[in-house]
């Protein structure tokens, strides 16, 4: 048994578990609800839901617990070394023995002021038309030059670059080099910007500027404004008017990838797209090469199927026009029946005709004799030129003197050497056979 020195009194003997309920009782008595400022360390998401940390300063710390109810409406993920200020209980956790605070909400240090400030120049420049949708312009599927506006030292550029060259290593990547968090961010990012509008305008490199991939002066298509993540102070440069304004003066479409994927800025709702991040932004104007060579690869086997297609449709009909028209020796034979069988007409038309002209020659000649032998004389002589001349127009005839009847592809005479060109095929009928020629020589009269 214990005893005080000054008074004698014995201590009352407490079990472990009542005095940490009655240090709990006398913590919510005294403090609750309480608020505190302080940096995050040893950040932590448990499957629950529920989120564990610790809170410091320079002069002590203090364990927190922010249970699932509280950690589901949280508008960002709070990261160590964050400042930050909660509101909330103090307690003991009596399995441990230790003081905690139970956090009920939690923000950014000064976001509140931060915040007001922002709703205020959104709702400004919303109500300008800077942030309408009919401004906001697709990007180009194909860029032939990429502009990157940001500090040459942050891990946001070296993302970029390793995403573009991962992606698109055959376009050229320019930087203009800008504050990205400071007092003067605002105006280096505007100024930057400036210089990049002016390259993309006149498609010519300024001094100062750092081409990244080879190339000179390449045209710029489409521009990337970037920062990596940070707290609402660090990102702040992006929610200045400057900023603000100098995106929407962009002549080509503009992305901004600022921040990680809860964080919003001014220069978001600008833009015409945002990223969620730096690297987002990187893959948003760069199709992989692979993809259009793909492409390309089906467009190119389109076009030899559709040439292909119609080169047999032209196969086709040609041979439905060769099977119309037939061999030039059928056409010729066709013809010579044709003018065999008018031969044998006419003779037999003569031969009609003298008889009937015997006939009646006979019958003439029984009343007058010599008259009749007079006709009959001049009509046979006529009959034999007639003939004669008949004869002579057989083609056969010139055919059998070693003449041959030459005949084009279409079937029609060949009479001149202006009709046919060199490597033509004709067709030459003989008295006796047929033969196949091709022209390997011309000799014009």
């Amino acid at each position: 048994m214990f005893e005080r020195a000054d008074t004698g009194v014995a201590p009352r003997i407490w079990e472990v578990g009542a005095l940490c309920r009655a240090i709990a009782d006398a913590l919510e008595a005294r403090f609750n609800p309480v608020a505190v400022r302080g940096e995050i360390t040893g950040f932590s998401r448990a499957s629950s839901g529920h989120c564990y940390f610790t809170l410091k300063d320079g002069n002590g710390q203090i364990r927190c617990a922010m249970f699932r109810r509280a950690a589901g409406v949280l508008d960002f993920t709070p990261r160590d070394g964050e400042l930050v200020e909660v509101r909330g209980r103090l307690g003991v956790y009596e399995a441990r023995g230790d003081l905690q605070l139970i956090v009920d909400s939690l923000q950014r240090a000064g976001q509140g002021a931060l915040f007001e400030q922002f709703m205020r120049l959104k709702a400004q420049l919303e109500a300008e038309g800077l942030f309408d949708a009919a401004r906001k312009r697709a990007l180009p599927a194909m860029p032939r030059g990429i502009g990157v506006v940001t500090s040459p030292g942050a891990a946001a550029l070296h993302d970029v670059v390793t995403a573009l060259r991962r992606r698109v290593p055959h376009i050229p990547v320019v930087l203009v080099p800008a504050l990205v968090q400071g007092a003067q961010a605002p105006a280096s990012i505007a100024e930057a910007l400036s210089k990049m509008y002016l390259l993309a305008q006149a498609g010519r490199a300024l001094d100062g500027d750092l081409t990244l991939n080879a190339g000179a002066s390449p045209a710029i298509d489409v521009i990337l404004l970037v920062r990596g993540g940070g707290s609402i102070e660090d990102l702040w440069a992006f929610n200045d008017e400057r900023v603000a304004r100098a995106i929407v003066q962009s002549p080509v479409p503009l992305v901004s990838g600022v921040g990680h994927e809860t964080d919003f800025t001014i220069a978001d709702f600008c833009a015409d797209l945002r990223a969620p991040t730096p690297t987002a932004a990187a893959e948003l104007v760069a199709q992989p090469r692979a993809v259009w060579l793909g492409a390309l690869d089906l467009l190119a086997q389109r076009l030899a199927d559709g040439v292909q297609r119609q080169l047999d449709l032209r196969h086709q009909r040609l041979d439905q026009a060769a099977q119309r028209l037939g061999r030039p020796s059928g056409f010729v034979g066709r013809q010579q029946l044709r003018l065999s069988g008018l031969e044998q007409r006419l003779r037999h038309g003569l031969l009609l005709k003298t008889q009937r002209l015997t006939h009646a020659g006979q019958a003439l000649q029984s009343h007058f004799p010599q008259i009749v032998q007079r006709s009959l004389v001049q009509r046979r002589e006529r009959l034999e030129r007639a003939a004669l001349r008949l004869q002579l127009l057989d083609p056969r005839l010139v055919l059998q003197r070693g003449y041959a009847l030459l005949t084009d592809a279409q079937g029609q005479p060949v009479t001149r050497p202006a009709q046919v060109r060199l490597g033509d095929a004709v067709h030459a009928q003989l008295a006796e056979g047929e033969l196949d020629l091709t022209v390997s020589q011309r000799r014009l009269l």
